[in-house]
């Protein structure tokens, strides 16, 4: 009987799609190569239908959900502050698992969102677009917000522009993620969470080296929602051990 269920979702995807590469392939004349190759793939794409079906922003929250579901990183009543938030999918994933929108009886969390794009509101989250997490004067921004509240845990989904130069962009993302870590050194409370999004490159093992200084275990995740072409990883760290522990700096 599962079997028989599982193939008819089969055939149902498989429908969906071709039916969606009819009307996609109608507008991919005349379009770059490169432009139709995207098209293509998020066609067939079983993250993206999913994300459409259960009213996703895209697809990146299967990543989320699915750290989660191993990790158990998020709780109710947490405070999550989420680092390039844009569109606001980790953001309403945030706000469901910490049940920020006070929908069930669970303790109530507290999300922000930050992001230099504009982000469509979400109900039960913070947000601030339009505004660059790098600098100096959105990062007061957040901590006037939190009021001298401490946070459970710090989200990057944080990625430059790519330029197709694997050394420049890892080195780009590298630095979006000690930002964040940085920032994280500031307002996380004891024992929280520290999750970021890195493309993998020679200075992955210096940043998961600086995170061991103030967490107490680092792991590197590729959840299977990320596409096999991408060199995208996790490093989630655990177990914050606070300032005072250690008198070691990061680079």
């Amino acid at each position: 009987m599962k079997c028989l269920y599982r193939n008819l979702l089969i055939i149902r995807d498989l429908h969906t799609c071709n039916t969606l590469s009819r009307q996609v392939a109608q507008n991919l004349k005349g379009k770059k190569h490169s432009s139709q190759l995207w098209i293509m793939r998020q066609c067939q794409d079983p993250y993206v239908e999913k994300a459409k079906q259960e009213n996703y922003r895209c697809r990146s929250a299967y990543k989320l959900l699915e750290i989660n579901e191993k990790f158990k990183i998020l709780q109710p009543g947490h405070v999550v502050i989420d680092c390039g938030a844009a569109p606001g999918s980790w953001t309403q994933v945030a706000v469901k698992l910490t049940n920020a929108s006070g929908k069930t009886d669970d303790n109530v969390g507290t999300v922000f969102g930050i992001d230099k794009q504009p982000i469509y509101p979400i109900e039960g989250a913070t947000l601030l677009g339009g505004m660059d997490f790098m600098t100096v004067d959105s990062q007061k921004n957040l901590l006037k917000l939190l009021k001298s509240d401490k946070v459970n845990v710090v989200l990057s989904d944080m990625a430059p522009n790519a330029s197709g130069i694997r050394d420049i962009d890892h080195e780009n993302i590298i630095q979006l993620a000690y930002s964040a870590f940085k920032f994280a050194l500031q307002v996380t409370q004891k024992d929280g969470t520290f999750l970021c999004k890195i493309w993998d490159g020679g200075k992955s093992q210096q940043l998961e080296k600086d995170l061991l200084k103030f967490y107490k275990n680092v792991k590197n995740v590729r959840p299977q929602a990320t596409r096999d072409e991408s060199t995208e990883k996790f490093m989630l760290a655990r177990g914050f051990k606070g300032i005072k522990s250690t008198s070691n700096s990061t680079t």
